[in-house]
């Protein structure tokens, strides 16, 4: 789907501190692929370069300071339900790794895509997707162009298709409904074929849950910090590698780019992300069962419609 040139406001400051301060920003017109890359089109490139994942490889002791040896093996961070209610402060509780998970096996061995053809592919590092883009001819979008696309054309809204949040009984997203993070309502607490819930006003599905998707920004909490504040920027990259580090985890030298959208795993009570404005800092080499991506195409001069 073509995205016109023009401004728009980015971030929020009604939300998350690092979704502010708002700032006009000018993106050139690019296009964006409608809905997520599926499984089966993840598959069909595998299958023409023979691709290996990250969560496919060994791992190497060194990235990995004081990690339970059984762990050093490929594998990937899963879902997994809890028992019952339990203090939303520790997500660890319902994160597990899961040695053998990948995209093939979302949920680790002995799970495969049956069904799921048409399910947003998870599990994909950001080299994953990087080397996806790169085999169609494509990139990997910024975060002001994956922000102005999920927006719809709406100037300033909360949400992909508006200001208000979902009326009692509309579902508009795929984000988590019932009881976080142990009891789901039925066809929620898990990825849905993409296209299941409405477009926004560009026609694009899932801009809102399913999964988060991969951007090819640097995550900075302070993104403007080197932007002056007397002009619109435009087309604005994030950071540096070295900036996207986590201060609060100087043992883990990974660096972290934005993810963009919220997943099926968003939950009021706990994460209202499913949101154009929303961002999180994602380590590059980890992949997830809730972390997916869409492919930018950008134009020359030559092709623009």
């Amino acid at each position: 789907m073509w995205i016109p040139e023009g401004e728009f406001a980015m971030g929020s400051e009604r939300h998350y501190p690092e979704e502010g301060p708002v700032r006009r920003v000018a993106v050139s017109g690019f296009w964006i692929e409608v809905h997520p890359v599926t499984n089966d089109r993840y598959a069909d490139f595998v299958a023409d370069t023979g691709y290996v994942t990250v969560a496919e490889r060994p791992l190497d002791p060194a990235d990995f300071p004081g990690a339970p040896v059984e762990n050093l093996v490929p594998g990937s961070m899963v879902f997994t339900p809890t028992p019952g209610p339990v203090d939303l402060r520790h997500l660890s509780q319902w994160w597990t790794w899961v040695p053998g998970a990948s995209w093939r096996h979302p949920e680790g061995p002995g799970s495969d895509l049956a069904g799921r053809g048409d399910h947003p592919v998870v599990h994909v590092a950001h080299e994953d997707a990087v080397a996806f883009a790169r085999w169609c001819g494509a990139v990997l979008p910024t975060e002001a162009e994956w922000e102005r696309a999920a927006r719809g054309g709406i100037e300033g809204a909360a949400y992909t298709w508006g200001d208000e949040p979902e009326p009692p009984g509309v579902h508009l997203a795929n984000h988590y409904q019932g009881d976080f993070p142990w009891r789901a309502e039925p066809g929620f607490g898990r990825t849905t074929p993409v296209g299941s819930f409405p477009a926004n006003g560009y026609g694009l599905f899932d801009m809102a849950g399913n999964v988060w998707e991969w951007t090819d920004d640097w995550y900075e909490e302070d993104r403007w910090g080197e932007t002056s504040g007397c002009c619109v920027p435009r087309d604005p990259r994030g950071g540096t590698a070295q900036g996207s580090l986590d201060p609060n985890q100087p043992q883990f030298r990974m660096p972290r780019r934005v993810v963009k959208g919220g997943s099926f795993l968003c939950a009021d009570v706990y994460c209202m992300r499913y949101r154009p404005a929303a961002r999180r800092p994602q380590m590059i080499d980890t992949g997830m069962s809730h972390i997916g991506f869409r492919c930018a195409y950008r134009p020359t001069e030559e092709d623009r419609p």
